[in-house]
């Protein structure tokens, strides 16, 4: 058990069975423990099923002194957890937003730009009949990037439909089998992750629709599950563990300093692969 004074916690709210497929967690974490090990410091992950679950491990962590600081990722729309470690006073880092400015240290990602280069660069493919299968919709992350989607497709002119889906590979296939079931089904179809979007590949081998002829798929993050698919997945590319290590800098400064900053990570740029090309002839 760590002894709180080289210790840094990380809570991850979610079924444990999820993070062996879940590429940007494990990437995330690698980040993190590298930048922190260079400090002679180490990472407390603890995997819990909710919010309230994470939050009795942060009393417990405050009220034992077991870390020096948390990192909070998966930030809500209403988050709790904010007004608790505030309360309790532990050094926290956000991760992701939802925006620069708060009361916290953080590093900020600009989703909503990026959302709308992804909307972009499939419009200026000819695609007019776009979906976008998203994460969670209580998230703050998910929420720019559905009104960014939204908006840029209501700009550019382009029909634009988004259906929840929780990141898992069963609800990326439900996502798109329902998306590919309608009478007009979209021609291309943006991921807010990777596994959600290998499993939509799957759908579409499996109903026979070629990719990326009849249908384009864009995934979000990019890790090898993209690159070692076949045909490999475009996606937004961003590297997860460069970030984690910009969130253990930012940690490492505040637990320095006690100064409260905003770092920007970089912006996810777009890698085009095997999954995306022009609008076939009858949607452009």
């Amino acid at each position: 058990m760590a002894n709180g004074l080289d210790a840094v916690g990380l809570v991850l709210a979610r079924p444990a069975r999820m993070l062996g497929f879940e590429p940007f967690f494990m990437e995330l974490i690698g980040g993190i423990e590298e930048s922190l090990a260079v400090e002679g410091r180490s990472l407390l992950l603890h995997v819990v099923p909710d919010h309230d679950a994470e939050i009795r491990t942060y009393r417990r962590w405050g009220e034992g002194k077991l870390v020096d600081g948390v990192v909070v990722v998966n930030v809500a729309l209403e988050d709790a957890r904010l007004d608790v470690l505030a309360e309790l006073g532990i050094p926290t880092v956000v991760v992701g937003g939802p925006r620069p400015d708060l009361p916290f240290a953080n590093v900020w990602i600009d989703n909503a730009q990026a959302m709308r280069t992804a909307v972009t660069h499939l419009v200026g493919l000819g695609h007019r009949r776009l979906a976008r299968v998203s994460g969670p919709r209580h998230l703050a992350h998910t929420q720019a990037r559905t009104d960014a989607f939204m908006g840029e497709c209501a700009r550019l002119g382009a029909h634009g439909v988004v259906v929840e889906g929780d990141y898992g590979e069963e609800s990326g296939t439900r996502a798109t089998r329902v998306l590919l079931g309608r009478g007009t089904p979209p021609s291309a179809i943006i991921y807010d992750n990777d596994v959600m979007a290998v499993a939509g590949l799957g759908v579409a081998h499996e109903m026979d629709i070629a990719v990326p002829e009849r249908l384009s798929l864009l995934a979000w993050d990019d890790s090898a599950l993209c690159r070692l698919s076949h045909p490999a997945l475009s996606a937004m590319s961003l590297d997860v563990h460069a970030m984690g290590v910009q969130v253990a800098d930012c940690v490492l400064n505040l637990l320095a300093s006690g100064t409260v900053r905003s770092y920007t990570a970089p912006l996810p740029r777009l890698v085009a692969r095997g999954t995306t090309t022009t609008a076939p002839a009858a949607d452009a």
